[in-house]
């Protein structure tokens, strides 16, 4: 039977052509990707014409890397050839000490024998050393089976990784399970994205996520063993990261390109997990730009299918098309509607793997009576006296802390050891800077062999440096006074 011909994309709502990339954008991409040299370096030589490199974002420097790698001297000639050469150094220079920050954490966890899989830029990287010219990577993102997860998170707590969230370890510790992925930060350049699914959880399939480890190869990533995924999975992994993001980053189209040009992808698994994953919409939009504007190889019965797929998928089209459509591009009107179709989305990601324990916070409030304590320097953390029984345990406690003059999160935690026992949180809405008296009250287990508890101020962000007053206002972790703890039988 003859093979239906691909249908014409076109560029107006809801079709995928209305989420390609246009203007600079657009004259990037192709500079980086056009197989016609002169062409694609015509498209370079305009966008630096017409922009200045100081002045746009990261998600242009990281393309110009790339162009800055294709091209090398070709493009001397023109005048922000000085400034190209030095951001793709400066970038490169990055992503290097990012890698030397990683490589003795990743050592460990295959030297204690976790599998680790390299995906995203770093994955091009474990292929293919050079390609760290033109990829910038400045975190690195592995992905462990979940049975080495907890041994992955230990060797970097261990080595003094920090949690980016501004939880404590105790916390994530206990409810990794339950956790797709999170992100650590070491030094000036250290950045490690540890995941154990690859996929969030608007794009589950557990039969995939046992599947693309049967599918990696393995490779060696700065003399560690390691793996990456195929040549699909690559694709796969890139447009279900990349496709719904607004062209935040532009460069995984790039990665998409580099594996259809290596003509090693199984079409028939791509297509595979397209389905299981829910990304025919994203992918339509990311290979039709491929195809029909770049003019990379993608067969015309892989297109077919896809579009197929994703003509089927009814309002999730509408919404993901909303969401793959450059935000350079947004109106009023697109900017409302792609933060609703993001903000479901979202919601659906936010299906969580198993938690254990419940996760649900104390929740702070203006004590209502206000010890008559005496004043007291405030700290970062307070030790609780336990009584020596065993079982349930109402715990009420009452705190004075000085708030900054900005909106923001309190945070706390009670731990014990290793063991976290609780998460307090409040809001400070108002920006006044007053100091408040607030009451947490929530159960805790007593095992009768505490002798304490620790009661400790937490960020709500973590940061690399923390030598800014307003990052630290609005973020950082606030001393406080213990007024009061007092337990209370339940019942």
């Amino acid at each position: 039977m003859k093979a239906r011909p691909v249908r014409r994309i076109g560029r107006r709502f809801p079709d995928y052509g209305w989420s390609w990339p246009t203007g600079q954008l657009d004259q990037l991409l192709k500079a980086a990707l056009l197989s016609d040299e002169d062409a694609a370096a015509g498209c370079a030589a305009r966008w630096l014409d017409e922009n200045d490199i100081d002045l746009v974002s990261f998600r242009e420097h990281r393309l110009l890397a790339a162009i800055s790698d294709r091209f090398g001297r070709k493009l001397a000639g023109h005048s922000a050839y000085p400034r190209l050469v030095g951001l793709q150094k400066m970038l490169w220079t990055k992503s290097r000490m990012a890698m030397r920050e990683g490589e003795p954490a990743l050592k460990a966890m295959a030297d204690g024998g976790a599998d680790i899989m390299l995906i995203k830029g770093a994955s091009r990287v474990a292929l293919n050393a050079s390609a760290q010219r033109g990829r910038v990577a400045h975190d690195i993102d592995i992905l462990v089976r979940p049975r080495d997860m907890a041994a992955a998170f230990d060797i970097l707590c261990d080595r003094d990784w920090q949690i980016a969230s501004g939880v404590s370890a105790q916390y994530l510790r206990t409810r990794l399970a339950s956790l797709r992925s999170m992100n650590f930060f070491k030094g000036r350049f250290g950045d490690i994205d540890l995941h154990q699914l690859g996929y969030d959880g608007s794009q589950a399939s557990a039969e995939d996520d046992l599947a693309i480890w049967q599918r990696a190869i393995p490779a060696e990533f700065s003399g560690v063993a390691v793996f990456v995924p195929s040549p699909a999975d690559r694709m796969a992994l890139a447009i279900a990261h990349g496709g719904l993001d607004a062209h935040t980053h532009s460069d995984w189209l790039v990665d998409c390109a580099v594996a259809i040009h290596g003509g090693d992808v199984d079409w028939d698994v791509f297509l595979d997990i397209v389905g299981r994953r829910g990304l025919a919409v994203p992918a339509a939009v990311a290979l039709s730009y491929l195809a029909f504007e770049i003019g990379v190889a993608v067969p015309e019965s892989t297109l077919a299918r896809i579009f197929e797929m994703a003509d089927r998928a009814g309002l999730s089209r509408w919404s993901s098309v909303l969401q793959a459509k450059p935000r350079t591009d947004f109106g009023g009107l697109v900017w409302l509607s792609r933060g609703l179709a993001k903000q479901l989305r979202l919601k659906r990601k936010k299906g969580r793997l198993q938690q254990e324990p419940p996760a649900k916070a104390w929740r702070g409030r203006s004590a209502a009576r206000k010890p008559q304590a005496s004043p007291a320097p405030l700290a970062f953390s307070q030790a609780i006296a336990c009584p020596q029984t065993t079982g349930d345990m109402m715990l009420d406690i009452t705190v004075r802390i000085s708030v900054p003059p900005v909106r923001r999160r309190i945070e706390m935690e009670i731990n014990a050891g290793d063991d976290h026992i609780a998460r307090l949180r409040a809001m400070a809405i108002s920006r006044s800077g007053k100091e408040r008296v607030l009451h947490f009250r929530g159960k805790v287990k007593l095992d009768g062999a505490r002798n304490a508890l620790t009661l400790e101020a937490r960020p709500s962000r973590q940061f690399r440096e923390w030598n800014d007053e307003a990052t630290v206002a609005a973020y950082g972790a606030l001393p406080f006074q213990l007024l009061s703890a007092d337990f209370s039988p339940i019942g």
